[in-house]
Parts: C-alpha cells; structure tokens; sequence
C-alpha cells in the first residue's frame, strides 16, 4: 500500500515527483533505482484522464519480473490510473531520443 497515495484527478509533474520521493523506500525494494517522468506530464500537456509515463531503471540484480508487476500495480495505486512503465532496454529506437530530451528523473538510490 502506498505511504502517500494521490487523491487528485488533477496531477502536476511536481505532485508525481512528490509522490514518488514519498514512496521511496517501497520503490527500492521493488528494485528501482532511477524513476523518470515523460510524455504529456512531462511537457505540461496532461489532462485528468492522461496516463502517466514512467522510464525505470532497476539496480544490478534487480530487474526480474515480479519487481516489475509489483512496482507497475504499485505505481498504479499510488497514482489512481494507468501507469506505463518502461525500461532503458524497451524504449522504441524511434522514440528513444524523444524521451530521454524530456524525461524528468528522481534517484531513488
């Protein structure tokens, strides 16, 4: 269960980022080390139906795929709607530039 959870249909890229810091230690746990913000959040485009887009880089060791559906169902109750999570290792070479002009990180480690 999230130790802040986010009540508001209006998100801010700060109130994720908040969120995020808050949620810390869980997020390690779960094996990331590195979480950045892109897409519409990221730009100041979003709407109260935008989804969030999350690149996550896991610690050596830490990338398997429970630490990553626990952090995705984690990431969408702490936010209260779809979540995308993506790694260094699945971005598009079509859009990988895009995102890593805009992604916004937190280290967590």
């Amino acid at each position: 269960m999230p130790a802040q959870a986010v009540k508001s249909k209006f998100l801010s890229l700060e109130d994720i980022l908040q969120a995020i810091r808050a949620n810390r230690e869980t997020l390690v746990r779960m094996g990331a080390s590195r979480i950045g913000l892109f897409g519409s959040f990221a730009r100041g485009e979003s709407s109260a139906t935008s989804d969030i887009d999350l690149l996550v880089e896991f610690a050596e060791g830490k990338k398997t795929f429970d630490n990553f559906t626990d952090l995705c169902f984690f990431l969408e109750e702490l936010f209260g709607r779809n979540v995308d999570v993506l790694t260094p290792a699945s971005l598009s070479p079509h859009l990988k530039q895009q995102i890593e002009a805009e992604v916004r990180f937190e280290k967590l480690q």
